[in-house]
């Protein structure tokens, strides 16, 4: 068995590193950018370009990108053309940086390009010092020479996710034609400093029309990156065996998953606040419906046809049947209703003003045992149904052998025939089902959770999804993965336990 463990264990590192190289591409490739989401918050909206002109807001967002490793190669290699630089995972804006990406497939020459992208920093940069002066101001009006300088700036920032020939010439245009409004004014107008720049851009942008080496583009090439996202994720950005000397994260290997966009907080640590209950309620209902429906299960099978075996049916189909949206909101407006019976609360897990302080473990758990009562129905009652069926089913099918009819023919009693010799035999599906709940451990019940208002996983995944905060998901998808190999390392163990037959020595 020891032996089998430890194939086991071994087959779970290649099966954990590509789960979590499937959730590190799911992470990488949803939608947003995450520096845009964290800074938007709750709304989750992309927000890009809603406070480009604020200084401060683009620092703190280069820090942020730089404190996620967003400004890192995303795998240790890629595969690109040759015309691609092994560079171009350091432009931070991501529209920008998808711009530069079609001109480099269109024109193939990333020199030229490359100078194209500084000289559009440049006339940035001499944009962001315009102020409109006395003159300017007095001659056009301050409303006008304001607008023609918010014009400016518009078609430069345009510039920058603009790749087709026509619309950058129709920036161009529209430039020279800001720049000759204010013509009037010489020397002292506003836009006066844009007129070297933007001829310098002109004449970069048709060098790389004529510089064009598009052939490039068909040869590919490979980069490699020792250090990249997916290690920072992975083991941190400290020493990847020991960690230390993490400043930004610990990695994935350390429990560490990072800062919830949403939340504003480390991912482990919401995690922590959340796994509790959903862990007590998951394994709880279990327990309840393991206790209950093993031995209904065998004694319908056993007094088949029988009274038990036919009431038990219609009661199990009947609960099976019912979807756990509907019970959980009828028990609610039955059970939590002041106008019909108002004996459990509605929402929470505690009081609302939680425990008093000081109160013992006791004291919790009876304070909390009218918060609990209803959902645990609701977690219960259909896998109670589920197992229950299943048990009879293969409690029928183990009867059948000859083996039990020999037991029977031996004079042995009902209770040693039936639970000694047939029900461990009857037990393997059970525990096949048994493994699916550590995963299910992990992502709680979403609607049972959200309806009562359970600080679970449940509700921190809904959130999540709805806040599109995929930090949380992509780590509650890792935790699910890596649990669900637990789940089946768990079930091979007690198939050994259960079946005798089962050996894993060979």
């Amino acid at each position: 068995m020891l032996k089998y463990i430890l194939k086991r264990l071994a087959i779970f590192i290649p099966t954990l590193f590509a789960i979590s190289v499937l959730a590190f591409a799911i992470s990488v490739n949803s939608p947003g950018d995450p520096v845009e989401i964290f800074y938007s918050g709750a709304k989750g909206g992309n927000g890009e370009g809603a406070n480009a002109q604020n200084q401060s807001m683009i620092r703190g967002k280069q820090q942020l990108r730089h404190q996620l490793g967003l400004d890192l190669p995303v795998f240790y290699f890629t595969l690109t053309s040759y015309a691609y630089p092994d560079t171009l995972y350091k432009i931070s804006d991501p529209q920008t940086k998808e711009t530069l990406d079609r001109l480099i497939s269109e024109y193939g020459n990333w020199n030229e390009i490359s100078l194209w992208y500084h000289s559009l920093l440049e006339m940035k940069k001499r944009m962001m010092n315009i102020i409109p002066d006395s003159i300017s101001c007095s001659t056009l009006g301050k409303e006008i020479a304001e607008k023609n300088i918010d014009d400016a700036q518009q078609e430069i920032n345009a510039l920058f996710l603009s790749y087709e020939e026509v619309v950058i010439q129709s920036k161009f245009d529209k430039l020279q034609k800001l720049m000759r409004s204010e013509k009037q004014l010489g020397r002292h107008s506003a836009l006066v400093v844009l007129d070297e720049p933007l001829t310098q851009c002109r004449n970069i942008f048709a060098s790389v029309k004529n510089n064009s080496t598009s052939w490039k583009t068909w040869i590919p090439a490979l980069h490699f990156y020792g250090y990249n996202q997916y290690h920072r994720w992975l083991l941190g950005d400290g020493n990847p065996f020991t960690g230390n000397g993490a400043v930004n994260t610990k990695g994935v290997v350390r429990g560490d998953f990072g800062r919830s966009c949403f939340e504003k907080l480390p991912v482990s640590e919401i995690i922590g606040d959340a796994l509790p209950w959903s862990l007590f309620f998951t394994l709880t209902s279990v327990l309840l419906a393991y206790l209950v429906s093993i031995p209904a299960g065998v004694r319908a099978a056993a007094r088949r046809g029988g009274i038990f075996d036919r009431g038990s049916s219609i009661i199990f189909f009947m609960l099976y049947s019912l979807p756990v949206f509907f019970l959980a909101t009828l028990l609610m407006i039955t059970f939590a209703n002041p106008h019909v019976f108002d004996i459990f609360p509605a929402h929470g897990v505690m009081p609302g003003h939680g425990y008093p302080d000081g109160i013992s473990l006791w004291g919790k758990i009876k304070l909390s045992l009218p918060y609990i009562i209803l959902p645990l129905i609701c977690y219960t009652y259909s896998s109670l149904a589920f197992l229950s069926r299943t048990m009879r089913v293969s409690m029928l099918e183990v009867i059948s052998q000859d083996y039990m009819r020999t037991a029977n023919a031996k004079g042995l009693s009902y209770f040693r025939v039936i639970y000694k010799h047939g029900m461990r035999n009857a037990l393997l599906p059970i525990i096949t089902i048994f493994s699916n709940i550590f995963p299910i451990a992990v992502g709680g019940s979403v609607i049972i959770e959200v309806i009562f208002g359970i600080p679970g996983m449940g509700q921190k995944i809904f959130d999540a999804i709805g806040s599109r905060d995929y930090t949380m998901i992509v780590a509650v998808f890792t935790l699910s993965g890596f649990m669900t190999l637990v789940g089946y390392l768990v079930a091979d163990i007690l198939y050994a336990v259960a079946d005798p037959r089962i050996s894993y020595s060979k």
